[in-house]
Parts: C-alpha cells; sequence; structure tokens
C-alpha cells in the first residue's frame, strides 16, 4: 500500500494553519511519516526544502543573521526545515525568520521532541502551532483501506503496528521494525542526550516491554540493570521525549487504600514493543494478547485525543486490595472508566467501590465496540 493512500487526520488541519501568522512545528518519532506528510501539504506550492542533516544546512542555519536569512531564504514564501533539531539554536533562527519575514511561512519538523521543544519553546513561545504526529491511526487505516479489510487485518496490526513502512511493505515487517529500533530510535537518543551506559538504556526499553500493561517499579529496574534509581528515572525521561514511550500515573482522590504515585508505561506503537522482545508470533501462541489489547488501544485514544483536541487528563486506578480499572478519562469534571478485553465474551466484575465513590460511566471495550473508542464515530 501507498503511503499516501493512507490520509493523515493532521493533514486538513496543518493545511489551515498555513500562513496564519505563526510558525507550524511538527513533531514526532523517526519514520512515523513527518516530511511525506508536509510534503504532501505542500504538493501544489513552491517551496524552500532544507535539511538539518545536511552539513552545509546546518553551517548556513546556525546563528545566522538577518542578512544571510534573506540570502538563502531568496523569494521563497514557505521554509520547510526538515530534522530542524539537527541545527543548533534552531529556534532562535526560527524567531528571527518569524519576526523579520513576515510574509514567509515557516514549517520544522523534527524527530527528537526533547530537542526539537527545547530548541524552540522559549523562542518560539506565542509564535508557533505545534503538532505532534503518530504512527498511522486506526481510524486513518480504516478511512483508507475499508471497514472490513481493517477489521480483517486487526490481530496483524496488534503485533506489527502501525509505522508507515511496516504497512506498505507486508512480509518484511519484521525487518523494518528492527530497523526502525536500532537504526533510529536508540541513535537518536545517543546523538542528542548524555547517555553514559546505552546499553543500560536497551536493557530498561526491553523490561519496560516485558512489562507492557503492568505497574512498573523504579526500584525493580535499577536493581535488574545495576544503576540507581536516578538513572533510571532520567532514562526513562528520555525514552518518554524521544516519542518511543509515554506514562500513565495512578487515579487517587477520595480512598485511604488507594494507590497514589505508581505508574504504567506504554509504546506508541506495539510494533516497536514486539521488535525489543523479538516476539512477532501470530495471537494463538501468544500469551501477552491482554497486554497488546491495552496498548493499542491506549494508544489509539491518545492519538485521537491529540488530533481531535479532545482534552482529558488519563489515568489507571488501583486499592491495594487489588480493585482496578485499566483507564480513566477525566474531562469537564466527569470521570469516565473503562476496562480492556480481547475477548467480548469475558466476564467482567463491576468496579463497585469505584462507581460507588466517584461518579464515573463504566464501560467495557472488546474487539466487538472498540471503534467508537478510537475515534470512528
Amino acid at each position: 500500500m501507498n503511503e499516501n493512500r493512507i490520509q493523515r487526520i493532521l493533514k486538513e488541519k496543518l493545511s489551515a494553519k498555513l500562513f496564519k501568522g505563526k510558525t507550524i512545528v511538527l513533531i514526532g518519532a523517526r519514520q512515523v511519516g513527518k516530511t511525506t506528510l508536509v510534503r504532501e501539504i505542500l504538493k501544489d506550492r513552491a517551496f524552500l526544502f532544507l535539511d538539518g542533516d545536511d552539513l552545509l544546512v546546518k553551517q548556513q542555519l546556525t546563528n545566522p543573521n538577518t542578512k544571510q536569512i534573506e540570502t538563502l531564504i531568496g523569494n521563497s514564501k514557505i521554509i520547510f526545515i526538515d530534522e530542524a533539531q539537527r541545527i543548533e539554536n534552531i529556534g532562535i533562527t526560527a524567531k528571527i525568520i518569524h519576526d523579520q519575514f513576515k510574509q514567509v511561512q515557516l514549517i520544522l519538523s523534527g524527530s527528537s521532541a526533547f530537542e526539537l521543544r527545547s530548541n524552540t519553546h522559549e523562542p518560539l513561545t506565542g509564535r508557533k502551532f505545534e503538532y505532534f504526529l503518530y504512527p498511522i491511526s486506526y481510524e486513518e487505516y480504516e478511512k483508507s483501506v475499508g471497514y472490513l479489510d481493517a477489521l480483517r487485518d486487526l490481530e496483524h496490526r496488534l503485533i506489527f503496528g502501525f509505522y508507515p513502512d511496516v504497512i506498505n511493505h507486508r512480509g518484511e515487517e519484521r525487518g523494518i521494525l528492527n530497523e526502525i529500533t536500532q537504526s533510529y530510535l536508540f541513535k537518536d537518543i545517543l546523538a542528542f542526550a548524555t547517555v553514559k551506559k546505552p546499553e543500560v538504556l536497551e536493557k530498561i526499553l526491553q523490561a519496560l516491554a516485558f512489562q507492557l500493561g503492568s505497574e512498573v517499579s523504579y526500584n525493580e529496574l535499577a536493581q535488574l540493570t545495576g544503576v540507581d534509581k536516578n538513572t533510571v528515572s532520567s532514562y526513562i525521561r528520555l525514552l518518554e521525549l524521544s516519542c518511543i514511550i509515554y506514562p500513565l500515573t495512578s487515579f487517587s482522590r477520595n480512598l485511604r487504600n488507594e494507590i497514589k504515585t505508581n505508574r504504567k508505561i506504554y509504546f506508541y506503537d506495539n510494533g516497536i514493543r514486539n521488535a525489543l522482545i523479538q516476539n512477532f508470533n501470530p495471537f494463538e501462541f501468544r500469551n501477552d494478547i491482554g497486554a497488546l489489547w491495552e496498548n493499542f488501544l491506549i494508544t489509539e485514544r491518545l492519538k485521537r485525543n491529540h488530533y481531535h483536541r479532545a482534552y482529558a487528563n488519563t489515568f489507571f486506578w488501583r486499592t491495594k486490595q487489588q480493585q482496578e480499572i485499566d483507564y480513566l478519562e477525566e474531562a469537564d469534571g466527569r470521570i469516565s472508566a473503562f476496562e480492556f478485553k480481547w475477548n467480548p465474551n469475558a466476564k467482567v466484575k463491576k468496579p463497585s467501590l469505584f462507581l460507588e465513590t466517584y461518579p464515573a460511566d463504566f464501560m467495557v471495550i472488546s474487539k466487538d465496540n472498540f471503534r467508537d473508542f478510537v475515534g470512528l464515530f
């Protein structure tokens, strides 16, 4: 399948922001389709493309003055700087372009969120529209391939994920995912952060992959990897800022026996998670279907909420007596509670203590009714 056939939700949203007086910043992991998306948006327009990986581009855009920028831009009305995080002080340069060249639309894309955000945060305050591009969403996938084909492919996607290259090259998924994991994800982190022990970083990531859907103990990870708890914490933060993993914290308000400070860690893509543990077995040979389903649903909900600007605080809930709820959303004073079961016939006990304590809706999400939950209304 051609990646361009899959229409990205952000295409319309970004197109609508062109020439609205602000810089457009697009962030996301390597290989999720950022460059393809921007080129698709600009395909009928003239634009200047500058690659942050290019040495000459780096030199020209590192601390230039207004005259140098004017020479570089020429008559271009749209400037697209790809891999912008590679350019030193790109935030200052972007601010000069924004302030001094009002007729120019600047677009920055970057795959190392922590670098691009720290480089652009202060200089571009109030001057940017910022978006996060995820791997292809189930909503985008179904709208492109059709309801039946998407549903037929669901188990496959739960194992191999939604990276564009993975979707486009059926039969080559394992090799592509290994390449993305080794050549891009780790390389980006090691290039931009002070990681004194890269082998520890890899061990932590693998441990998190094995613990998918479980609460994470930094003390246990420290013992497992032979480093202190603070190092574990800082490495996990790096992995979060690199668009590989994200946390879900515990919900706690009224009950003394609620777990208050724990967190679960999820992956932005099931395929990346499975590549880290080298397990691409089909469904009938797996014992982690529940964890894969949970990771898929929470990540798809994250995509849906971000793309459609449905703002909500997100949590899981558990008591010391092991009563638990997989996923909670809190928005506009309302709480929605969700339990995830792959099998629609699985028995689910209602979390009575939670529902007595909090005014909440409760719903079980299975493979029979998940479409609304992930944005297909």
